[in-house]
């Protein structure tokens, strides 16, 4: 018997907990670069009752993107999808960063939106990180919504000589995943579908702990302890808001971000996380 299928990217804490929310009843396919992670979630979640298969799935690749999108059309429609893949500006050099979280993001956007089912939905994470760079002008925000795919890193303001460092790449990708969940949810809603991001602060994962322990501990230590929730977050807390955005009480909720970050970013620009100018 065929099932509506939940496509999900990135086998990670936030992923998990939002399939958790959503996935009951439904063929989840989940795909991860590294099939040892996403082969280990996977048993989780089918011991747990789910149904779930993994698969491996670069999200750099729009060849990895198309076979992902592919396998879980064997199973039926695609209802749902989850993007929790992505990599941090301490794991990855600027390129790959560009890579993955800006157009590996735009190409399965693009790419799920053509052949998600009516009454769809979807959700990507995007991060804080995009809501306190530096404005962008509306030319180089439309740039980043609407430029074709294949031509996205082709655009001058993603060059290296105008790209800083890692955390730069960083806050572009997500500033790009924002504004592309803009453009695409035009394009899902032809097909009566939606799509939105959420952008955590700081979460605990196995990740977010390598962090605290690693040279950027004491930053990520201090933007917890003076943001207004005075903690960092949850995996459960994201998926709160998903299940929210991908359920029908969020049927009138398209082509927008969610902050959720404890107030890191209200502290950032109007409390005692504001830099020193």
């Amino acid at each position: 018997m065929k099932k509506d299928v939940v496509l999900w990217a990135g086998a990670g804490q936030i992923g998990m907990a939002i399939a958790r929310r959503v996935g009951t009843g439904k063929k989840i396919v989940v795909g991860d670069k590294k099939l040892e992670n996403v082969q280990a979630i996977a048993k989780i979640m089918n011991d747990a009752g789910f149904d779930v298969v993994p698969v491996s799935m670069d999200l750099s690749d729009r060849t990895s993107i198309l076979n992902f999108i592919q396998t879980g059309q064997t199973y039926g429609e695609i209802a749902m999808l989850i993007n929790a893949a992505g990599v941090s500006p301490s794991q990855a050099p600027v390129e790959t960063i560009l890579k993955v979280d800006l157009y590996g993001t735009a190409v399965l956007l693009e790419e799920v939106g053509k052949i998600i089912k009516e009454g769809g939905v979807g959700v990507t994470i995007s991060s804080q990180s995009g809501h306190r760079m530096p404005q962008l002008s509306p030319a180089e925000d439309e740039q980043l919504a609407c430029t074709p795919t294949e031509e996205l890193l082709s655009l001058e303001l993603l060059q290296p000589e105008n790209i800083k460092d890692t955390l730069h790449a960083y806050q572009m990708a997500k500033r790009c995943n924002e504004k592309r969940v803009m453009y695409e949810a035009v394009k899902w809603g032809e097909k009566g579908a939606r799509i939105n991001s959420i952008s955590p602060g700081i979460i605990v994962t196995p990740l977010a702990i390598d962090e605290f322990n690693g040279p950027r501990g004491d930053f990520y230590k201090n933007m917890f302890a003076k943001c207004p929730a005075g903690r960092p977050g949850t995996a459960d807390e994201v998926a709160n808001v998903a299940e929210l955005l991908m359920s029908e009480k969020g049927a009138f909720i398209t082509g927008t971000d969610f902050l959720c970050d404890g107030g890191a970013t209200a502290s950032y620009f109007y409390g005692p996380l504001k830099p020193e100018q």
